[in-house]
């Protein structure tokens, strides 16, 4: 199992779609932060206000990038990024994971 060491994390959840995506904001030393996420099946749309990595940390998603007519398939272990303020969709049928990371 993969750890995040020496860290704040929130105690209240970020919840979205009415409790189908939760996540919770970790808070680095150096004034970053990171969430970890939790996605039950289905499809959603999301808007970015900073750039952001996002990592499969497991399961999958596919993705619907911003410009794009394609859908593309990312799983565990892999990962896109996205400009600040730009809208992107995601899709699974499965309970997938990530981690963001904020630019």
């Amino acid at each position: 199992m993969e750890r995040i060491e020496q860290v704040a994390v929130a105690k209240k959840a970020n919840i979205y779609f009415e409790g189908k995506v939760a996540s919770r904001s970790v808070f680095f030393s150096d004034g970053s932060k990171q969430t970890l996420g939790v996605v039950l099946p289905g499809e959603y749309e999301f808007s970015t206000s900073q750039g952001e990595i996002m990592q499969v940390t497991s399961g999958s998603f596919e993705v619907l990038l911003p410009n794009s007519s394609t859908w593309q398939i990312f799983s565990e272990g892999s990962q896109f990024e996205l400009a600040a303020n730009v809208s992107f969709k995601i899709r699974n049928s499965d309970i997938a994971e990530y981690c963001c990371s904020y630019l």
